[in-house]
C-alpha cells in the first residue's frame, strides 16, 4: 500500500516473523524511515533480542526509544515519513511496571494512532491462543494486550496476521 496516511497493524506469536515483515512493509517506502522502539533490556537475554533487531537496520533507519510514552514518540516523529512502531506488548509490559494508568495510556495511543500522520506500521504480539496463565499479573496482561489489539486493528487500515513467517491478510 502506498498511500501517504494509513495504518498497518502487524501480530502473531513469538518467532512468528513479525518485526521481519513489518520492516520489509517499511523498506517498500523511501528512506529515511523511523523506529519507534520500546523495548527495555531488564537481563542478557533480552540484550540479545535487541541487539539482533538493531543490526537488522541500517543508517536509513532513526531510531527512538520509547519504553513508556509512545504516544508522544509518535506524535514527536510523525513528519510524514513511514513510521515502525515495535512492539505494543513490550509498550504495556512497561506501562503495567511502572504502574501507570493502562486504560488511559491505551486510550491516548489508540487516538494518536486512529490519525497517523503517514504511512505508519504497528507490531504487537497476540497472547491469547495459548493456556489460561496461572497467575493474576499475567491474565491481567493478556487481557490488557487483548483489549489493545481490538482497539488498535479496530483503527488499522490493514490487518496482518503472522503464522511461521507468512503473513495472512486479515483485515
Amino acid at each position: 500500500m502506498r498511500d501517504k496516511r494509513h495504518l498497518t497493524f502487524i501480530l502473531g506469536g513469538a518467532r512468528s516473523g513479525k518485526s521481519r515483515h513489518a520492516e520489509a512493509l517499511v523498506e517498500g517506502h523511501p528512506a529515511p524511515w523511523t523506529y519507534i522502539a520500546t523495548a527495555q533490556a531488564y537481563d542478557e537475554e533480552m540484550r540479545e533480542r535487541i541487539a539482533e533487531h538493531r543490526d537488522r537496520r541500517d543508517g536509513r533507519w532513526k531510531t527512538v526509544e520509547a519504553p513508556l510514552d509512545l504516544a508522544g514518540a509518535l506524535v514527536r516523529n510523525s513528519g510524514g515519513g513511514p513510521v515502525l512502531t515495535d512492539c505494543l506488548t513490550l509498550w504495556l509490559t512497561n506501562v503495567m511496571l511502572a504502574e501507570g494508568d493502562i486504560d488511559e495510556e491505551c486510550r491516548r495511543l489508540v487516538e494518536i494512532l486512529g490519525k497517523p500522520h503517514g504511512p505508519w506500521y504497528v507490531v504487537s504480539n497476540e497472547v491469547g491462543m495459548g493456556i489460561v496463565p496461572e497467575n493474576a499479573l499475567a491474565r491481567r496482561f493478556r487481557d490488557a494486550a487483548g483489549r489493545l489489539n481490538q482497539l488498535v486493528a479496530a483503527e488499522a487500515d490493514n490487518v496482518v496476521f503472522m503464522v511461521a513467517g507468512l503473513p495472512m491478510k486479515v483485515k
